[in-house]
């Protein structure tokens, strides 16, 4: 079963996703290159934890005027299985990639009223100062300061607050965006990802937000928990038999993107979705599933379009 937006086939399945813990720091610095550069570097090598310690990205830059600080900020969101698997790479991480950085400071992206935990993250961070880092409290009223910890580094100082927010967030929302040509596939996919980049609360963590290869759970060798999706390979469409790449199909790309919350995702992937299927050449959109037997969420394509 399918039905049609644009003119474009959409197949009536479901996206698989799965529950994680999230968090959202904001990184500010002197410009806009230098909160930028952290951000970039903290969110390298964290597309999936098939193989990686966690998954993040960039959610939006932020302006000064929407900082703690009054600086250019960038908004990062890291996600993890658990609330310590979501923590250590959130120390060593910030520790490594942000602390190192010229001019910057870190601060809670997810208020406590909002979250499911609070993270001693800069409160572990703190004994990087080497027993001369300095507490302080900013902000009115005495139950409402924030507490931060003052780091000593030899450019200056390293701001960086007490606790971070986590909360139960969902991973693994997708689609799969099925051209005629390379570059349609491709044109269609990014202008996708432009699409949920404007919706808060959501990153695509793979390399700007595509992934060529895909995966499917399990492999023919023992010693792969997960390898390329083979049934949506449109090079082996003619050898493998069960190849899902219908005729005039010559590229697939995966759209992958984590949120806050479900209702996030959700909009997020039918934002996407509108864009993509904007592009001359695209034929047809689908989604990777597992039969509803790992994931704990089941974002239904059709839903995304208020059941159209």
């Amino acid at each position: 079963m399918s039905f049609r937006v644009r003119g474009v086939e959409i197949e009536d399945t479901f996206a698989e996703a799965f529950s994680m813990w999230g968090s959202r720091i904001i990184i500010t610095a002197k410009n806009r290159k230098w909160a930028n550069t952290a951000a970039t570097t903290m969110t390298g090598f964290a597309t999936s934890v098939i193989a990686c310690d966690c998954e993040a990205g960039v959610e939006r830059e932020v302006p000064p005027e929407e900082t703690p600080d009054g600086r250019p900020g960038t908004s990062v969101m890291v996600f993890g299985f658990s609330r310590k698997r979501l923590m250590t790479p959130m120390l060593n991480r910030i520790g490594q990639c942000v602390l190192t950085c010229p001019t910057t400071a870190v601060f809670n992206g997810l208020p406590e009223e909002e979250a499911d935990a609070m993270l001693d993250v800069g409160k572990s961070i703190r004994f990087f100062g080497d027993g001369y880092q300095v507490k302080m409290r900013m902000g009115d009223g005495w139950l409402g300061r924030r507490r931060f910890w003052r780091i000593p580094v030899m450019e200056g100082e390293f701001l960086i607050e007490e606790k971070f927010g986590a909360k139960k967030a969902v991973a693994g929302g997708n689609f799969l965006v099925m051209g005629e040509t390379e570059d349609a596939t491709l044109e269609a996919a990014e202008r996708a990802v432009d699409a949920i980049h404007a919706v808060p609360g959501v990153i695509t963590p793979f390399p700007g937000g595509l992934c060529r290869s895909g995966s499917k759970v399990g492999s023919r060798y023992a010693f792969l928990k997960a390898s390329t999706n083979t049934p949506f390979c449109p090079a082996i469409k003619r050898t493998f038999p069960e190849s899902q790449v219908p005729e005039g199909v010559n590229s697939v790309i995966e759209v992958v993107l984590n949120g806050l919350d479900f209702d996030s995702v959700k909009r997020a992937m039918a934002a996407g979705i509108q864009a993509a299927v904007e592009v001359e050449g695209v034929k047809k959109i689908t989604a990777v599933n597992f039969g509803g037997k790992l994931g704990k969420y089941q974002i239904h394509l059709k839903d995304c379009f208020g059941g159209a």
